[in-house]
Order: structure tokens, then sequence, then C-alpha cells
């Protein structure tokens, strides 16, 4: 037995309170408000009938006319990332209104100073962010009752009708299943220190079942998100300006600096549970994945940013599980890493059918039906990135990790 450092007794145990993660709703921004002080109502008349002003081509001549209005009188974080969340969307209906062969290559200063300036209040960037469209983009129509797609609703939307509904309402209720997760994760950090394997193969046992249940509820975006209308229609609203030939220069933000800046656009890697799965289960990816992912955890709440950072510098599960040669931790880990590394396959299926098939269909459609397809962004993500080399790099990494008993 190699003797115990003498700082591991007085670590303090992992909380999830300490990164601001709530114990019910994980990542999820607990019950996020739908409201401004009167102050911004510019704003909000503007947010509240996006679809409407961008399909009639009518948001980019409403900016305009918007008084630049200052954060000071937003009071508390909840405001501030819901006036995040409202000049997100704003920013991004603003400028792929005409699609992603005219997109507007400079924010107006009245939407881009408040923009940047509510951005470094909550340690954001200021584009749409998984932050924004998902954890702090949903409400429930009865607080008391579970949380399920006939219970909730999204507070702000753009062009793609219930096929946007749905698809952010699955991630909504995919953060949800990852709540155990996320607590089985902490006990198990902890088992770490304790030490008490009892514990920590009950937490891998409740890992894997979280992760498996990821993976059921990520299943019922074929039920309500249609993919020709994800991909033609709502898409390039998740498009960033930067890594987008749409884009190349990247965005002015007029009174913020007089060189474009650049910004990835929405991506599932900005979810802070996968990525903290990896850290724990010390799963390594490719120079080139690593750093994409890495770059990513710029676009999460810092304090959840810093949890994942926090994970990493505990104790090394695999290094445990290997050390301790408890056959049961060793079967209980690789079941973890077998289901997430299923959850990944699933995943790479779902954006063959959501992008590569849909952008086939949409090749071959006549220009009397649904917009053309968004050239530029055929193979990439809207992070991004070629995305299928990607999530087959990234879930074959996941494979890789599994141990061998020695000896």
């Amino acid at each position: 037995m190699e003797p115990q450092s003498p700082n591991l007794k007085t670590t303090p145990s992992l909380t999830l309170g300490r990164f601001h993660i709530s114990e019910d709703y994980g990542f999820l921004l607990p019950s996020p408000l739908r409201e401004l002080p009167d102050h911004y109502r510019p704003w909000m008349e503007i947010a509240n009938q996006l679809p409407h002003l961008i399909e009639s081509g009518q948001l980019r001549a409403q900016v305009d006319k918007m008084p630049l209005l200052s954060c000071q009188f937003l009071t508390g974080y909840r405001e501030q990332r819901l006036a995040h969340l409202t000049l997100s969307f704003i920013t991004m209906g603003y400028v792929w209104q005409e699609g992603e062969t005219q997109p507007k290559e400079v924010l107006p200063r009245n939407l881009a100073l408040p923009f940047v300036e509510v951005s470094r209040s909550v340690g954001l960037p200021p584009i749409l962010t998984h932050s924004d469209l998902v954890l702090a983009n949903w409400t429930a129509r009865d607080p008391g009752r579970p949380l399920e797609i006939r219970n909730l609703d999204i507070i702000f939307s753009l062009p793609g009708g219930e096929s946007l509904r749905g698809f952010i309402l699955v991630i909504v209720l995919v953060e949800n299943a990852a709540v155990p997760g996320i607590k089985a994760l902490v006990q198990a950090v902890n088992a770490i220190l304790q030490p008490s394997p009892e514990s920590l193969l009950q937490a891998l046992q409740r890992l894997r079942l979280s992760i498996q249940d990821i993976k059921g509820v990520l299943g019922q975006m074929h039920d309500y998100a249609d993919p020709d209308v994800f991909y033609a229609v709502i898409r390039v609203f998740f498009s960033g300006w930067k890594d987008n030939p749409a884009m190349p220069a990247g965005l002015i933000y007029e009174g913020v600096s007089n060189e474009p800046l650049r910004y990835s656009g929405g991506s599932t890697a900005q979810s802070t549970v996968l990525q903290a799965f990896d850290e724990f289960l010390g799963i390594h990816h490719s120079e080139e994945s690593a750093d994409f992912l890495h770059k990513m955890r710029d676009y999460m709440p810092p304090s959840h940013k810093a949890f994942i950072e926090e994970i990493h510098s505990a104790p090394s599960l695999r290094d445990h599980i290997l050390s301790s040669g408890n056959g049961q931790l060793l079967a209980a880990y690789n079941q973890c890493v077998e289901a997430l590394v299923a959850l990944r396959s699933y995943h790479i299926a779902m954006v063959t059918k959501y992008l590569i098939t849909a952008a086939a269909r949409a090749k071959g459609r006549r220009p009397s039906q649904l917009p053309g397809p968004p050239r530029a962004l055929e193979e990439r993500g809207t992070g991004g990135t070629v995305v299928l080399r990607f999530l087959k790099s990234v879930r074959d990494k996941t494979l890789e990790a599994i141990l061998h008993q020695s000896g």
C-alpha cells in the first residue's frame, strides 16, 4: 500500500452546491425567470415574437430601432441569465435572418454593447450557447408535476415551430436525466477519498443507470423534432462565426471592437454532463477532439467549468480501481464506459439522420418546398467541427478506456 498523502485526509468532500449545481435539476437553471424588469421591455417585445419577425424579414429593422439600454438595472444572477438568453436569441435572428447566404456581419451597438456587458457579468461569450438555448430556456407549466414534454415549454423560440420546441425540450429532459449521474459522480469522488468500496460500487452502478437513461430520453427526439425542418430551417440559427465558411471573418460587435470577433455556435460539447463523465472515468480523447472539447468549456457557466476541473484534479478513479484489485469495481467501471460508448454510438446515428441524410434529401428538393440546404454547413456541426469524424473519434476513444484485469 502506498502511504496516504497527508492532504487527502483534509480534502473537503465534493458537493454540488459549491459549483451552483442544483440537487434537483443538475446543470439546468432551476425555475428560470420569464420576465425582465420593465426597463427592458423593448428587448422582450422583440424576443417574444422572433419567429414572426424573422420569417417576415422585419427583425433587423426592429432591432435597428431598439433603444440602447444598460444592464445596470438587472438585479441578481437569474435576471442576468434571462438577459443573456434574450439578447443571444435576438442576435442569432439578426445575423441569420436571411439565411447563411446573406449573414449580417455587423451587430449594431444597441444590441452589441448590452450583450457584451451582460456576457461579462455571467461569464459567458456573447453568442447563443447551450446554457442559453437549453439550460435557461425552459419552464414547467405545473412545477408540482414531473418534468416531461407535456408539462414543459420554452421561453423564447426561433423559426422551426414545434420541431424547434421539441428539439430544445428533449435536451432539457436529457439534462434532467443526467442529475442522478452527476450526484453519483460526486458520491464516487468522495468514496475514493474516504475510501469506501461499497459506496463507490453503488455510485458506479447509479452512474451507469443514468447514462442508460440519458440514451432512452434522447430517443424522444425522433418523436418531437422533424429532421428536414431541423436541417433546413433550425440549425442555421445555432451557427456561430468561428470555423464557419459562411462567416469566415467573424462578426463585428459595434462599439465593442473594431476587429471582428469569432465565437463557435451551439454544440452538444457545451453541455457539462458528458465532459464531467469523461473526466471522472479518465477518458482521453485525441488531441484534435480534446482541444475542441476544452474550448467548449469556455461556453459553459464558469462554475460548471470549475466543476469539471475539480473532477479532473480529484484522485484518479482508474488508478484507484486498478490498485484496489477489486473485480466488482472494475466490472462496474467497465459497464459505465460501455454505457457511454452506446450513448455516443446512438448520438452518431441521430446526427446521421438529422444532418447527413437530411442534407442528401435537401439537395434533391424542389425550390418550391422547404428552403435550400445551408451548403457551407453541410458536413459541419453548428459548433464548427467536421461532425461525424469528431463524434466517431470521441466514441472510439471512449471504447479504448475499457480496463482489463492485470495478472
